[in-house]
């Protein structure tokens, strides 16, 4: 459920380009003019704005926003500004063939997205970058990490409520004892976690720690490392509940000193249309404070701004 809050009857889209344009006029720009609009439109009202401010002004908007904003408020609004579509496939395309890879972004995007999630977004990224994204997948990545995502695109998983109880105990036990076999561990596991449904997993998650008396999450951490650890957390956290998985994202980002803004713009930024009302209150309730409230003190200026918007709020 989105956080979004569009005005019930919003201004023309000629009316919002205009005043976008009147923003950007004398010294400096009016940023909180700039916010009110854009953090209270949809995606579809973004897009029209754009194109009306093109066929008016004859500048593309992205580019005067890329010119005028400065800092963490440029990434968000920049960020925003993209069709949900192919929203992801910039944030891979940055993330593997930028001046420094995001692995951690990569493994977010693709392993929180369902199947037909990733056919779209195989989609936007071959439009948008014009390569196949297991092909630069296949060229920037390494090792079992690399191989978890190449099968976790590639396969087709069922994304229905029902399991076959039969083959759920059967894939516990071979969890359990490719983590007693060494090298065993991680063939198993990306055969496993890339093939089943969120549903299967949830399923292999309650009885693995019944049969063996220890979570199948900390079977992961103790079996595996790094990148391939975080996309296998992932694949089984999003299993389990999407919320409370960027919930403990976003307290992460924001967690200790300094602020992980590059997470924390992404997240709020992909999820505000989705489940961030979800999300919302899965942070509530697990660290017993509102998201509005840890990201006011840990952000600041127009950029605090901007994602309040985007979360609505302060619930």
């Amino acid at each position: 459920m989105s956080t979004l809050k569009v005005p019930a009857v919003a201004p023309s889209h000629r009316d919002d380009a205009m005043q976008i344009y009147r923003a950007f006029k004398g010294i400096g720009c009016d940023a909180a003019a700039i916010i009110n609009i854009i953090a209270h439109r949809d995606a579809t009202q973004r897009s029209l704005i754009e194109q009306e401010y093109e066929s008016t002004y004859g500048h593309e908007l992205r580019k005067r926003f890329s010119s005028e904003l400065t800092g963490h408020l440029k990434k968000a609004v920049l960020l925003w500004m993209h069709e949900p579509g192919e929203r992801d496939a910039f944030i891979l395309k940055k993330a593997l063939k930028g001046a420094v890879k995001d692995q951690k972004a990569v493994t977010e995007i693709v392993c929180s997205r369902t199947p037909s999630q990733i056919g779209q977004l195989k989609r936007a990224y071959f439009s948008n970058v014009g390569s196949n994204l297991e092909d630069d997948i296949e060229a920037e990545l390494s090792g079992e990490h690399k191989k978890l995502l190449l099968a976790f695109l590639t396969t087709s998983r069922y994304e229905g409520p029902e399991y076959d109880k039969t083959l759920v105990e059967e894939d516990a036990k071979a969890l359990n004892k490719a983590a007693r076999k060494f090298g065993l561990a991680g063939k198993t596991f990306i055969q496993i976690f890339s093939d089943r449904s969120r549903a299967h997993l949830c399923a292999v998650s309650d009885i693995y720690k019944t049969m063996f008396k220890k979570t199948l999450e900390k079977a992961i951490r103790d079996e595996t490392h790094k990148n391939f650890e975080y996309a296998l957390k992932t694949i089984l956290r999003c299993a389990e509940s999407p919320p409370r998985f960027y919930a403990k994202a976003l307290r992460k980002a924001m967690k200790g000193i300094g602020t992980a803004d590059t997470d924390l713009i992404r997240i709020v930024v992909t999820r505000a249309e989705v489940d961030m009302h979800y999300i919302k209150a899965e942070y509530r309730k697990k660290y017993g404070k509102t998201l509005n409230d840890a990201v006011y003190s840990d952000t600041s200026g127009h950029y605090r701004t901007f994602l309040l918007a985007l979360l609505g709020n302060n619930n």
